[in-house]
């Protein structure tokens, strides 16, 4: 006896659907965010502090690991929406643009560089080792200098109200940290974290010129070559 199957013709078959991952890391944000707000003694607190705050003294201790749960962890909600407000908005166009691995790999590598940004300067500019940091903030100003290099003249809202060119924006970004830095070494300034910023945005500039420029001109001539673009 002979067993016939069925198989659906390619056209009606089902794409495998694949996950996308900036859901993934706002659920895991969202996830630390009730961990901060649901520590209901010290030891707890304590234990959240010693896992997911980054500081050069945490990292003397040898917690390295906080370099990268940092940039999961916000304690505040207004923190956390707006960044991941950010994050959504930039972060869905550049995982599409970058593909999910090198978007995981570029969100990763700008995070643990902001943190240690972050330990260098205040360790070395505001002579406060001890100074704790957490948030995407980093890894996302890594983002949106991506996305301002690959799409210079898109229309981006500063501030959620002045519409600017994408690149102007990023810049004006970067010049608001370089300033906010300056103050903080003067002794006065906000308690942001400039550092982290800036060491995210920088690592976004390199990768797009080190890695990303060259990667997506090659990804559109192979597209040219089998007549995806036209």
């Amino acid at each position: 006896m002979r067993i016939v199957t069925y198989r659906q013709p390619i056209e009606h078959q089902r794409p495998k659907r694949r996950f996308k991952l900036v859901p993934l890391i706002v659920a895991i944000n969202i996830v630390v965010f009730i961990l901060w707000t649901t520590t209901a003694t010290p030891r707890a607190e304590n234990l959240m502090k010693m896992n997911f705050l980054v500081s050069a003294l945490h990292l003397q201790l040898g917690l390295w690991w906080t370099a990268i749960t940092s940039v999961f962890s916000h304690n505040m909600v207004w923190h956390l929406f707006l960044n991941m407000f950010v994050l959504v908005s930039f972060g869905t166009i550049m995982e599409k643009v970058m593909g999910r691995r090198s978007f995981m790999f570029f969100y990763l590598l700008a995070g643990i560089i902001s943190s240690l940004s972050h330990c260098f300067v205040s360790t070395y500019f505001l002579d406060n080792p001890a100074l704790p940091a957490l948030g995407a903030s980093g890894a996302i100003a890594g983002v949106l200098l991506v996305f301002s290099l690959v799409f210079p003249r898109q229309t981006i809202l500063v501030f959620g109200l002045i519409p600017v060119p994408a690149i102007f924006g990023a810049m004006a970004f970067v010049a608001l940290d370089l300033y906010g830095l300056f103050k903080q070494t003067q002794g006065g300034g906000l308690p942001i974290g400039h550092g982290a910023h800036l060491g995210g945005a920088f690592t976004g500039i390199l990768y797009y010129f080190f890695y990303l420029r060259g990667h997506l001109r090659r990804r559109i001539m192979a597209q040219l070559a089998r007549g995806e673009l036209q």
